[in-house]
């Protein structure tokens, strides 16, 4: 997501993009980000004007699915994020003889009809330019949706009053633009409560589909979560025929035990590549019974949808520094057993173990670009403490481990895994 450079990042890019288009257009031509009234005065002879004059609310972006569901707190948000929309005024300016504020107006249409996104180049690029070292540390490019040009068709009525309201000067040739969209995001941490630890069954939620997988679940129970060394059950109809198998993305695994309505799959036998934490999808194929297999056409149930946890191996503290009022901030690094893909979204949690109002803290993890089963996440202004800790790729939360000695005097509880932050 992007931070609170992310407005004047977008002008900056739009200003560069622009510039490197008019001045092989109108020689001498510069692009300014003043007022409109400064027109004249502090600007060159000829030239583009863009002016940020409205941010609006994006509501689109801002109700979306997408966007609450990590509003949320406790349900992956670790922070608030606002989704923005930038109306610029475009003016263009110069010797009305020759006709130059004209020719900029068309280059300018020209180029934000050719370039009607910005690219995550172009914006590396703006942020490499030393003349703008006051936003090196704008993260507009991790924003997972791309900032797009469009125009405003304004009215001639709605263009004077803007002028004549919001300006006060004299009317230039313009045009209005709209950049959408916009996502700030805020710096406070999020929390999550621990997980409930007993639910009660739920029942079969059938899909349609011949052959028809109903569920698939943990084969101890299917309430239990399902990790990498679990072994599941498919429930469905139909699901035996000749050389069944079960596929899992491009994976193609022969079951650990099949009948007519279900198929037991051990997954600490399948290489860990071939599976990945968040949710999975599965579906059985066969070539009907009695059928010669190179004349048969293979036969496929639906595709049934299952929720494979993370598995932590290992978590350590790799530098923690106080920062004052008792607080901490660092690193931790995390070692699963599931590689994580660059493109999953990942959150550690972090539940202090304690019964004297405990605190908890959410913190995402920056994004990567290889496959790795050990990360790194940092942490800031965390309370010194022991902190259970969990880990969530694409929603999926890792388990914990719960102590189940009767004559312990923590029995029952989450015990791990565990982390000292001092």
């Amino acid at each position: 997501m992007s931070n609170h450079l992310a407005i004047a990042t977008v002008t900056a890019t739009l200003q560069r993009m622009l510039q490197n288009s008019i001045q092989g257009d109108v020689s001498g031509a510069r692009v300014t980000t003043l007022r409109p009234d400064s027109i004249g005065t502090a600007t060159p002879s000829s030239g583009v004007n863009l002016f940020l004059y409205h941010v609006p609310m994006n509501y689109l972006w801002g109700n979306s699915a997408e966007i609450q569901r990590r509003n949320r707190r406790g349900d992956g948000a670790i922070r608030s994020r606002t989704a923005l929309d930038m109306h610029y005024m475009i003016s263009c300016y110069g010797n009305e003889a020759e006709l130059e504020p004209q020719r900029l107006l068309g280059s300018v249409i020209r180029t934000l009809t050719d370039f009607q996104k910005i690219s995550r180049d172009t914006i590396c690029d703006t942020l490499e330019d030393a003349h703008l070292e006051y936003l090196n540390r704008s993260t507009l490019t991790e924003q997972f949706a791309e900032v797009s040009f469009m125009p405003i068709n304004l009215t001639i009525d709605e263009l004077s009053k803007i002028w004549s309201v919001f300006f006060q000067t004299p009317y230039c040739l313009s045009m209005a633009y709209k950049a959408t969209v916009v996502m700030i995001e805020g710096e406070a941490v999020g929390e999550k409560a621990l997980p409930v630890r007993d639910r009660p069954p739920i029942g079969p939620s059938p899909l349609s589909g011949r052959p028809q997988i109903i569920e698939v679940t943990n084969a101890d129970d299917r309430v239990l979560p399902i990790e990498a060394q679990s072994t599941i059950v498919i429930r469905g109809t139909a699901l035996q025929g000749s050389e069944t198998q079960i596929r899992i993305g491009a994976a193609r695994i022969n079951p650990t035990r099949l009948s007519e309505d279900e198929i037991f799959l051990d997954l600490s036998s399948l290489p860990p590549e071939t599976l990945h934490a968040g949710i999975q999808s599965l579906k059985i194929t066969y070539n009907p019974t009695g059928t010669h297999p190179d004349r048969a056409a293979t036969i496929e149930s639906n595709l049934a949808p299952f929720v494979l946890r993370p598995t932590i191996l290992a978590v350590a503290l790799v530098d923690g520094n106080p920062n004052g009022r008792g607080k901490r901030s660092g690193d931790i690094e995390v070692t699963t057993y599931l590689p994580i893909q660059p493109q999953q979204r990942v959150v550690i949690s972090l539940n202090e173990w304690s019964v004297d109002r405990p605190m908890n803290y959410l913190f995402e993890i920056p994004a990567r670009s290889v496959v790795t089963n050990r990360i790194t996440i940092p942490f800031k202004g965390v309370k010194a403490g022991d902190y259970l800790v969990r880990l969530h790729v694409d929603g999926a939360e890792s388990c914990l481990v719960t102590d189940q000695d009767p004559d312990s005097e923590t029995y029952g509880w989450y015990i791990g895994p565990r982390l000292l932050i001092a």
